[in-house]
């Protein structure tokens, strides 16, 4: 709405155009729906507006409004369900506040590599509270869908898609979350098949998909398995606690079955042999005599 005031004498416009907005002395916005107005917007070059000025500004602008609502009901029915992915939107979560420093990083580090990657912007209140400001509905749900990921507290049964930042001799060490890492012992890299080593079967950096099948939050343990590891696949949180309560399956130890010693299948000791080399049976020393008993001389003279 605009307004042209000489003296007393004025006149309110409306829909204003750009040599109206720039000769003019008011430039009034006013948004809203048939129920109202929502919001308002002014710029003046005079003083102030008297009442009458702002109530006949405000009537002109209801009439334009619904003049406009009208035409827009003709071909659209109502709004869309939801805003197109790739209109800007404002998105929010909230965070256990002691996670606050895993968002920002060393140095500002990971939120800045999480705004370049999403192309948003990130603001963190002192609550918890983070603000997604992004110029793409599907990528502000991605980033909000990554936060939630960093900042989720591992639970048995989780899946996660891990990577492996470090190899042993008795396992590999698979991060889940930002800090939070997982050791994939070498009985499990390979359900079903022994290996020697772990690099037989995983590198650094290698992706895979992994289960927490045990954890032990007091030592800050956390034991995992291979998702499509059939001793635990489709096996709920209650039953892997049964599973471990039980003996198995394990999530570190083992390494397959143990060779059969080298002394025979029966794995026993050998018997003894004597001085003469002959093997002693069972008894009383095998083939040697029995020992005789020293008898105890009587009382001293």
């Amino acid at each position: 709405m605009g307004l042209i005031k000489e003296g007393d004498d004025y006149i309110v416009l409306t829909d204003i155009a750009g040599v109206e907005d720039h000769l003019g002395d008011m430039d009034f916005k006013v948004a809203g729906t048939e129920e109202g107005i929502t919001a308002l917007q002014m710029d003046i070059k005079i003083t102030g507006v008297t009442f009458e000025i702002l109530r006949d500004a405000l009537a002109q602008a209801k009439d334009a409004r619904l003049e406009i609502l009208g035409k827009m009901k003709a071909v659209i029915d109502g709004p869309n369900a939801e805003l197109s992915l790739y209109a800007p939107r404002i998105l929010s979560t909230k965070i256990d506040t002691e996670k606050i420093g895993m968002i920002i990083g060393k140095g500002g580090e990971t939120i800045r590599g999480l705004q370049e990657e999403f192309e948003a912007q990130i603001d963190i209140s002192d609550d918890g509270t983070i603000n997604v400001y992004s110029s793409s509905g599907a990528k502000g749900d991605a980033l909000i869908e990554r936060i939630n990921a960093m900042t989720r507290d591992v639970a048995l049964g989780d899946e996660f898609d891990g990577k492996v930042v470090k190899t042993t001799t008795f396992g590999a060490f698979v991060e889940l979350i930002k800090g939070t890492d997982g050791l994939l012992h070498i009985s499990n890299v390979s359900p079903g098949k022994r290996v020697d080593t772990v690099e037989e079967v995983l590198s650094q950096g290698d992706v895979i998909k992994v289960r927490v099948a045990e954890l032990d939050r007091e030592r800050g343990r956390v034991g995992l398995r291979l998702a499509d590891d059939p001793e635990i696949a489709g096996k709920t949180a209650e039953e892997l606690k049964d599973l471990k309560k039980s003996g198995g399956p394990r999530g570190g130890g083992g390494g397959g079955d143990r060779p059969p010693r080298r002394d025979g299948e029966g794995g026993g000791r050998p018997p003894r042999r004597d001085r003469d080399g002959e093997s002693g049976g069972g008894g009383e020393g095998g083939d040697r005599p029995p020992r005789r008993r020293r008898e105890r001389s009587g009382g001293r003279d």
